[in-house]
């Protein structure tokens, strides 16, 4: 009996060494916390800072105001140029678009005075011809009587009843009468030709003019407003130009007048760098934000443990005063002394920290956590082998 309590004894106390040992001997970290990455939100423009009222700490959504900047002395010169360059040429279109009004006017006006010079023209002409057509009746009659007088005359003279000065007086009126037919005919034909070349526009008898004065002159006239449209078309291409360069300038102006400061990150304002009130200038640090949705856990080792480690290790993290566990892999050996890959993160490295060797690991579990996703600066410890009491903390978890 005495031997079997001797036994049962040894095998306590072998199991307690084998505990304590592989408690004490399992892979840890010295500290590890949680940490995340900073962002800066700086300045957009120069002028007067507005921040909203909100403390140190205070959660933030991706997009949430965060203040806005504003300059009422914004240098509005250019578009003050822009301006003035778009008033003298929308004036000049103006006095274009005047001229091209008057311009049909005066168009239309010489056309009304064409068509009536030339219905009035072609009248004329009308009444040449038919005067010319009388004249051509009459001398055809008076060539006849003049015909039957000097027929008349050569019998008388032939039977000795008239002399020989009545037969010449005869001839000659006969001669002139024939003259004075050719003439009509003449006179008529030219009159036929000038109605025919009106009734086609070309006017003849007008000095060296084929065309009346107003007809010229609307020629000369159309072709001065074809000249004008062309630059109307011109200046209006310009006055597009114009509005497109004021609307850019404009959008700049607006844009350097005021600006508003908005979150990029869902996460909590880390720290401010300038208060409502101040001059900022452009690319002034204004807050700091801590990403939540980039959550890690930072951590130092001993070099023997960090030897052992390569990424992709799975690891353990159980947060101080908290029972449960919650897997990682390891994403980054920094080694000794670096301080640098600090630099972006919320919580910085202790020098004790930095004599170690620095592991960050990968947690997504605390990121899926709404109560730990920004649990920064919160502090635990990472194993990465198993320990002989892990069943019995799973137990309590």
């Amino acid at each position: 009996m005495r031997s079997l309590k001797i036994i049962a004894g040894l095998l306590l106390l072998g199991a307690a060494l084998f505990v304590i040992v592989g408690e004490q001997l399992t892979g840890a970290s010295a500290n590890a916390f949680v940490n995340a990455q900073i962002t800066t939100i700086r300045a957009p423009i120069a002028g007067q800072l507005r921040l909203l009222d909100r403390p140190v700490g205070a959660r933030v959504s991706a997009g949430d105001p965060l203040g806005e900047i504003s300059d009422p002395l914004v240098d509005n010169v250019r578009l003050a140029d822009l301006l003035k360059e778009q008033s003298e040429a929308s004036a000049e279109a103006d006095r274009m678009r005047s001229l091209l009004s008057s311009l049909d006017r005066s168009i239309q006006q010489l056309q009304d005075r064409s068509a009536a010079y030339i219905e009035e023209r072609k009248r004329q002409l009308n009444a040449q011809v038919d005067a010319a057509a009388s004249l051509t009746e009459a001398a055809e009659a008076r060539r006849r009587l003049a015909e039957l007088g000097l027929a008349r005359a050569e019998r008388l003279a032939g039977s000795g009843a008239r002399t020989g000065e009545a037969l010449e007086r005869a001839r000659s009126l006969s001669e002139v009468s024939a003259l004075e037919l050719r003439n009509a005919r003449q006179q008529n034909t030219i009159a036929q030709i000038a109605l025919s070349a009106a009734e086609r526009g070309v006017f003849l008898g007008d000095g060296y003019n084929d065309q009346p004065y107003s007809q010229q002159r609307i020629s000369e006239l159309e072709v001065q407003r074809a000249e004008l449209q062309a630059s109307l078309a011109a200046q209006t291409s310009l006055l597009d130009s114009l509005d497109a360069r004021i609307a850019a300038e404009r959008l700049r102006v607006n844009r350097l007048s005021s600006s508003s400061l908005q979150s990029n990150v869902n996460g909590l304002i880390w720290d401010y760098n300038a208060r409502s009130g101040e001059i900022v200038q452009r690319g002034q640090d204004i807050l700091r934000l801590v990403d939540c949705d980039f959550t890690i856990v930072t951590l130092s080792v001993s070099e023997d443990v960090y030897n052992t480690l390569q990424l992709g290790t799975p690891a353990t993290f159980r947060l101080n005063g908290g029972s449960r566990a919650f897997g990682g892999t390891v994403t980054r050996l920094a080694g000794s002394g670096t301080a640098t890959v600090y630099e972006n993160l919320a919580i910085s490295p202790s020098e004790r920290h930095l004599q170690r060797f620095d592991v960050a690991l990968h947690v997504p579990a605390l990121r899926e956590n709404p109560h730990l996703k920004c649990a920064i600066g919160r502090t635990g410890r990472v194993f990465f082998e198993a320990r002989p009491l892990d069943w019995l903390r799973g137990s309590w978890s």
